[in-house]
């Protein structure tokens, strides 16, 4: 029962990580370690910063009120 309900949560969890795009700097991360491993990796904190100053400017992802 408990590795039933371990599941249920694991699956909930991946879930709501990738519907909230959470997961999008961990891809990332291993993106950078698997093509450019000389690359330094930015802080998450960086990368956020970085891709939404990226959204902001492509008008193709939509408009942004705040």
């Amino acid at each position: 029962m408990r590795s039933a309900l371990h599941r249920a949560a694991s699956g909930i969890r991946w879930y709501i990580r990738e519907l909230t795009d959470e997961s999008t700097y961990d891809r990332y991360v291993a993106h950078i370690r698997k093509d450019h491993p000389d690359a330094p990796i930015p802080s998450r904190r960086d990368f956020e910063r970085a891709r939404t100053d990226r959204q902001e400017e492509d008008p193709r992802q939509g408009f942004r009120c705040c």
